[in-house]
């Protein structure tokens, strides 16, 4: 498997974790000592702490939703770290036909070969924000949106 099919695993499993509502296989797919960065602010720091407040919010806050996650890019600044960025969302019922979350990855490959999340960060959209600062600063839209 080349490295963005197994990269790409990676988050799918994510994702099937997720919707399966199982803290543990969640949090296996990231380092021991990765850091976690909720749209709220919250930093979780290291695996069990990853684990233990999905464990939480499965039961509570999120309990009975699904994951959306769309990748729109994945690059290697190095032979064994990958940096995605995509677009995420939790749901219940029928998937977001837009997805309100900017995320970022970075992955690094383990001594064992085997792809693992060392940090994630993620950060709501607020598109109307955004349209006033495009419309004032027409320089701050990226070439991507141009």
């Amino acid at each position: 498997m080349d490295d963005v099919a197994a990269v790409t695993s990676v988050l799918h499993e994510l994702v099937a974790a997720w919707g399966r509502h199982d803290a543990e296989a969640y949090g296996e797919l990231f380092t021991d000592d990765a850091t976690y960065v909720t749209f709220v602010g919250t930093l979780y720091q290291g695996r069990r702490d990853i684990v233990d407040s999905h464990r939480s919010l499965f039961a509570g806050f999120l309990k009975g939703t699904e994951l959306a996650d769309e990748i729109l890019g994945i690059r290697f600044p190095g032979p064994d770290v990958a940096v995605v960025n995509g677009r995420g969302d939790t749901y219940k019922g029928k998937r977001p036909p837009k997805l309100t979350k900017i995320q970022t990855y970075t992955l690094a490959r383990q001594d064992d070969g085997q792809w693992r999340i060392a940090a994630f960060h993620n950060t709501k959209r607020k598109p109307l924000m955004e349209s006033l600062s495009y419309r004032f600063a027409p320089g701050i839209i990226p070439a991507a949106e141009k």
